[in-house]
């Protein structure tokens, strides 16, 4: 009996609501609204998007990074690695990433099963964090 489209939105609904309630989902979220409501964490979060999003435009435009700005974009992640709150922030996107790259192998193992195709490349793709909390 084919299953239909419904029943598997439905069920996808009830694994997203389980997986909103896992402690992962929970520190990262607390993590992210630590890193935000501090202003020292917010501003280097901020200064390093900035410095980033600048430097790729002028490589897109076909200039070169100087050393100077290696260096000072060296210097703002060495910041970022020191700041209590981003590390917390990052250990806590690291394991909720995992449980989302664990539940993606788990539901497509079967298609893959099913259509003789090889599991151990499941989940390749399950792999970005997303952004919960603004």
């Amino acid at each position: 009996m084919a299953t239909e489209t419904s029943e598997i939105i439905a069920a996808a609904e009830k694994l997203g609501q389980l997986i909103a309630q896992h402690p992962a989902v929970a520190r990262y979220r607390d993590a992210q609204r630590a890193v935000a409501q501090d202003p020292e964490a917010s501003r280097l979060m901020s200064e390093f998007g900035q410095q980033l999003e600048k430097l790729a435009r002028q490589e897109q435009s076909g200039m070169g990074i100087t050393d100077a700005q290696r260096q000072q974009l060296e210097a703002i992640q060495a910041r970022l690695a020191s700041n209590l709150k981003i590390k917390a922030l990052n250990m806590a996107e690291v394991e909720f990433t995992d449980l989302l790259r664990r539940v993606s192998q788990a539901w497509q193992r079967p298609i893959f099963e099913s259509a003789g195709g090889a599991p151990a490349a499941v989940g390749a793709a399950a792999g970005a964090g997303a952004r919960l909390v603004k």
